[in-house]
């Protein structure tokens, strides 16, 4: 913010200056070149009376190189004066037989032996006098004598005139560097809050601890703000603080209480009748159930309450530890586990998420699927489409849990991550949070969760997360999406 600010307040200043100088300077440039070229004519003129005066008067031999040679070195100039014919009566500087006849050619000398003064300016590029010449004629009773011709340097109106652009750029520097003194003083002012605001919900956001950010301080659109960040942060804080307090004493009066019940339940098994049998193992098998749905409850408050930060974790090493614990309680119900996983390196996820993620996906496929038939657990890499090497985004690596079951329309798929729902006909034993829970662990570790139709007429949960390895250049060869790491063989 204060960058922009800073940059904003440059901008108008610079435009202000601009608006300003640069009319000041072509005004002072036209100033200058009108001073000059009225001095030369008045000069020109004051010569050509003198020269008029000194013809009638019979002295012009005499008088007209010593006043030429005067005038030359007061405009630090040239000066010459010539008859009717254009021959050259006097020069304040020696001329050639060459120069002399191409006097009479020249445009201001022939206009001023036909009575017309001219002047002969050509400009340069920011305004400045670069050459003049005047012509002055000199005549008595409106009969033409002769003609001056003076030539003024405007070196000097250069030099004057770029000094004054010169000075108009160090004053503009000047005043951007002042308006940047102050622009910074007064970004910094009015950003400081917005700083605070930022380094308090950042606070917030890690889990710190909450402390109310200044409002006396800044615009007051800004200490607007800061007040309902403070109202705002203090109910946060205050929810936060309850839920941590409910994940942290439900887990002691939750567990003890369904610990106690299902030991009484075990306790009354000898002296129930063989009829209440069976009610006996529904009341135990409902308290499982009321068990498990605690702890998913338990660990989903503990997710939304930490902000773990995602971190490289080996999918495939974790895939092959999953692996190898669930194949045994697969084989027990006569179902194929059945792992490919692919060279697709590190993923980025929050801790112990992936072996969560995992769990809750075999225990659901392992439910659903009948015996004799597959579930199959497979890692695929996908590498973005890049434009060139603007395009930055990350691979991504899919997850795939794949079971023969009797799946799910696409209506039941688009609430399966729903807490506490259930599809109709769904294998008893279930709470409704464990698809839910799988959910928060991808988002938390910045990936996606989807169910899809499989080939097989099963489930296909896929959990899509990002890619911890650096993006491959777009020339590079595509590493394949998976390959067979462990293929246990099929029960008989």
């Amino acid at each position: 913010m204060t960058r922009r600010l800073l940059l904003s307040y440059l901008s108008l200043a610079a435009l202000v200056l601009v608006c300003l100088e640069i009319p000041l300077g072509f005004v002072y440039s036209r100033a200058e070149r009108e001073r000059v070229v009225n001095a030369a004519r008045t000069e020109a003129e004051s010569v050509a009376a003198y020269t008029a005066l000194s013809l009638a008067t019979g002295r012009a031999a005499r008088d007209l190189p010593a006043r030429v040679a005067h005038c030359a070195r007061r405009i630090g100039g040239k000066v010459v004066i010539v008859d009717a014919s254009g021959a050259p009566l006097a020069a304040s500087h020696p001329l050639t037989a060459r120069a002399s006849r191409a006097l009479a050619s020249r445009p201001g000398i022939q206009a001023a032996l036909h009575g017309t003064a001219s002047v002969d300016v050509r400009t340069s590029t920011i305004g400045g006098v670069e050459y003049l010449s005047v012509a002055a004629p000199v005549g008595e009773g409106g009969r033409p004598l002769g003609a001056v011709w003076l030539t003024v340097p405007t070196r000097t109106v250069h030099e004057r005139v770029h000094q004054v652009w010169l000075l108009l750029a160090v004053g503009g520097l000047g005043v951007l560097t002042a308006v940047a003194v102050a622009g910074f003083a007064f970004a910094r002012w009015a950003a400081r809050p917005i700083r605070q605001l930022e380094r308090a919900t950042h606070a917030l956001g890690d889990g710190g601890r909450f402390a109310p950010v200044p409002v006396t301080k800044g615009p007051p659109e800004v200490r607007g703000l800061a007040a309902a960040f403070n109202h705002t942060a203090a109910r946060f804080a205050h929810l936060l603080a309850s839920q941590r307090a409910f994940a942290g004493e439900a887990s002691h009066q939750l567990k003890t209480p369904l610990a106690a019940l299902r030991l009484r339940l075990e306790n009354l098994e000898p002296h129930v009748s063989a009829r209440a049998r069976g009610s006996l193992d529904a009341a135990l098998t409902e308290t499982d159930r009321l068990a498990r749905m605690v702890e998913g409850l338990l660990a989903m408050a503990r997710l939304e309450e930490r902000a773990a930060t995602p971190a490289p974790v080996d999918i495939g090493e974790i895939c092959a530890e999953r692996h190898r614990s669930w194949a045994p309680m697969f084989a027990q119900r006569d179902v194929s586990l059945v792992l490919f996983a692919g060279s697709v390196g590190p993923v980025l996820a929050v801790p112990g998420a992936v072996e969560q993620i995992l769990d809750n996906l075999l225990s659901n496929a392992l439910r659903a699927s009948p015996a004799d038939s597959t579930v199959t657990i497979e890692l695929r890499l996908h590498t973005p489409a890049r434009r060139a090497l603007r395009d930055s985004r990350p691979c991504r690596v899919d997850l795939h849990v794949t079971d023969e079951g009797p799946g799910m329309t696409a209506e039941q798929r688009a609430r399966a991550f729903d807490r506490f729902w259930r599809a109709p006909g769904a294998p008893k034993g279930g709470t409704g949070l464990g698809l839910a829970l799988v959910q928060r662990l991808a988002h938390a570790s910045g990936g996606e969760a989807s169910l899809h139709a499989a080939a097989t007429g099963g489930l296909d949960a896929v959990i899509s997360l990002p890619s911890a390895a650096p993006p491959q250049d777009a020339d590079a060869p595509a590493a394949p999406h998976a390959r067979p790491c462990e293929r246990p063989a099929l029960p008989a």
